[in-house]
């Protein structure tokens, strides 16, 4: 009852019996968050199966939000992805099939990568590349750039030749349906000796990739 002074009585203690307050009684935006109740610091509110209100936890540093698809909350995944370059510089014998060395890990999410390869660590689709700075390339020369899987099946090769200033730059990327446990290589065949250059950077010769879905 509510009497002319505005006074409310009736109520018992421990306030309105459940489901008296409905989404008709409410206004719309009349929920902010200070009514609403207190949870885990970085959690994200998200619905369960049954379509009630859960939350996500928290997860990692650094870790991303992914997709269980229908029917399932997301969770809070380790993001699957590398780069990699080289450290020193790399002789290429001529027309020889020659891996190349990428010594210096810059990321390595899932710690897949070792070796100058790059192991699948889940089934999905991924997307990987490389780029190489070649020097003392003859003029007539020519090379094909390759990443290799399981260390038979090309995915991708870019052909290139030799330039009259001995230097070529070249680049090869690829997007792969790939299983745990599958590799990635990168290799080079060439007509002509030449050398794979090297930058403390690393902004020369590089070798990466990360999945799609």
């Amino acid at each position: 009852v509510i009497n002319g002074s505005g006074t409310v009585t009736g109520i018992s203690v421990g306030g309105l019996p459940d489901s008296i307050v409905d989404a008709g009684t409410l206004a719309d935006n009349a929920v902010g968050l200070a009514q609403m109740a207190g949870g885990t610091d970085g959690n994200i509110i998200t619905y369960d199966a049954s379509g009630n209100p859960a939350a996500v936890a928290t997860g990692s540093s650094g870790q991303v939000l992914t997709s269980a698809g229908a029917g399932a909350a997301p969770t809070m995944a380790t993001g699957t992805g590398f780069h990699a370059h080289n450290s020193v510089a790399q002789s290429i014998s001529i027309t020889t099939t020659t891996k190349i060395l990428f010594q210096t890990e810059i990321y390595d999410h899932t710690s897949n990568y070792a070796s100058s390869r790059f192991t699948i660590p889940s089934d999905g689709k991924y997307y990987l590349y490389t780029n190489l700075m070649l020097s003392a390339m003859a003029d007539q020369g020519f090379a094909n750039l390759v990443i290799r899987k399981n260390a038979s099946t090309d995915m991708v090769y870019h052909t290139l030749r030799g330039s009259s200033t001995g230097y070529v730059s070249t680049s090869a990327f690829v997007t792969v349906d790939a299983d745990a446990d599958d590799y990635f290589e990168v290799f080079l065949y060439n007509t002509a000796a030449c050398d794979v250059n090297y930058t403390s950077t690393g902004s020369y010769t590089t070798f990466g990739g990360f999945k799609l879905i």
